[in-house]
């Protein structure tokens, strides 16, 4: 039971911090980009926290209990995709909008925010799901208590510590899970390395194959791993709404720096460790690997400390994740369509309204998908083929016209939905989609006229003038 007290005390703390937090929020802007008044090391810590969810914990372990080292390349495209943000970030900032369907309409129409904001609500509550699935795994395991009925709680917190405070709460608390997260997993290492008996010890019980870069994949398995994580990072609205939560446009930039260090760390040592955990425990579901060598395989101490790191991580991703589609929802729809003069006192209610019911539009979701690495890879793509193209394009190539953008968020969405439904063929999803979705945006563009300089120029430039609508 000390897992569970350790669990329930890490939950209060949230709770009474973001009851504290909740007391700042007055405007929309406060709640959803934190008043605009984040410090690089804050945003480091929420984009740390906020990437590295049960995505990292249960679905990347899992792979890499199942093929060993190779698991990297599930990791692979998130670090590309860093480097790539690190030239963006600044720009993002200086153009102060909300959410990505704010930049979509921005460079390009009203349709790109529509169908931006329509890819987001279904990708972002898949993540959010799943978030749930895992908060159930980890209650289930430590309690005794059945999934489904770990999945509820799960669901119940996340929901209503959402609804306290939005990004001011999110952000603060993330500092904290980051770090718990890493001393956690740092002490974890040698502790298991010594319980199989030493590297030389684990090499000689682990499979040749799960101890290369490529292991048994071929190359077209491997860069199908990869391409879903990056193509998602690549547009991921959580971090670019932290982008626009950043004191500057030189904050959001450094703080790109130490996100890079920190994923690269962290997703290592857990793919590490599953692979170490897989010769120690060789009859137990993939998925659970981590949270398996957190309960069996570590003193009680560093149990409870890697245990809160997790809950930490779970927390901190299914939070984010649910504020920005809600955010959406009010801002991109609500407020630019239906009632553009809403007073900022409602806005902010209402928009807590939002986050309890795409939370239980999260929760149904749960019974649709059985392991945490299909819904991933399921939602990453969707994602990624639908908005990235577009997002990639408004700040990389001024010859992108409206109409391009809008068939590349059409094309991406639907080959998705027809591949996942009823797949033509058998091919990873994110081939064709990518494929099909890239296509329309540059043949679409150059089949039009050439945008107006005022559409792009802002997008290029360092100091951009803030276009609120």
């Amino acid at each position: 039971m000390s897992y569970f007290w350790v669990i329930l005390a890490y939950l209060i703390i949230l709770i009474l911090v973001g009851a504290w937090r909740s007391r700042a929020v007055k405007t929309q802007t406060d709640f959803m980009v934190a008043g605009r008044r984040l410090s690089a090391r804050v945003l480091v810590g929420t984009l740390l926290a906020t990437w590295i969810g049960s995505g990292s914990i249960l679905a990347g372990a899992g792979l890499a209990y199942d093929r060993g080292l190779s698991a990297l390349w599930f990791s692979l495209g998130v670090w590309i995709a860093l480097i790539v943000i690190y030239f963006v970030a600044h720009r993002a900032r200086a153009l102060a909008q909300f959410t990505v369907p704010d930049l979509l309409e921005l460079r390009f129409n009203k349709w790109a925010r529509i169908l931006g904001t329509v890819v987001t609500i279904i990708s972002y509550t898949a993540i959010v799901s799943y978030q749930f699935r895992a908060g159930g795994m980890v209650l289930e395991m430590v309690t005794g208590i059945d999934a489904s009925t770990g999945i509820i709680i799960t669901a119940v917190f996340v929901i209503g510590y959402t609804v306290l405070a939005g990004m001011i709460s999110v952000a603060y608390t993330d500092v904290v899970n980051g770090i718990i997260m890493i001393i956690g997993l740092l002490i974890a290492l040698p502790f298991m390395l010594s319980r199989v008996g030493g590297i030389d010890q684990l090499v000689a019980n682990l499979p040749t194959e799960h101890l290369s870069f490529m292991g048994d994949m071929t190359l077209l398995e491997a860069v199908g791993y990869s391409l879903p994580a990056m193509l998602l990072l690549l547009g991921e609205s959580g971090m670019y709404q932290r982008f626009f939560s950043a004191r500057d446009a030189n904050t959001a930039r450094r703080a790109v720096v130490g996100w890079i260090i920190g994923t690269i760390l962290i997703e290592t040592l857990i793919i590490v460790l599953a692979v170490v955990g897989s010769a120690e425990f060789t009859d137990i579901e993939s998925e659970r690997v981590i949270l398996h060598l957190v309960k069996e395989g570590l003193p009680l101490v560093i149990g409870c400390l890697c245990l809160a790191a997790i809950v930490a991580v779970i927390v901190s991703t299914a939070d984010s994740f649910l504020l920005v589609p809600a955010t959406n929802v009010m801002r991109d729809v609500i407020q630019r369509f239906i009632r553009p003069d809403m007073e900022a006192g409602r806005v902010v209610t209402y928009t807590r309204i939002v986050v309890v019911v795409l939370g239980v539009v999260a929760y149904v979701q749960v019974q649709f998908f059985e392991r945490v690495l299909d819904m991933a890879i399921y939602a990453y793509t969707m994602y990624g083929v639908g908005i990235t193209p577009a997002v990639m394009a408004a700040f990389f190539w001024k010859r992108a016209t409206a109409w391009g953008g809008v068939a590349a968020i059409v094309s991406g969405m639907v080959v998705t939905l027809i591949w996942e439904i009823a797949p033509p063929f058998e091919l990873q999803t994110v081939y064709p989609a990518l494929t099909l979705s890239v296509t329309a945006l540059v043949v679409v563009s150059l089949a039009g006229r050439r945008p107006d300089e005022s559409s792009w120029r802002p997008f290029f430039e360092n100091n951009a003038i803030p276009i609120e609508k």
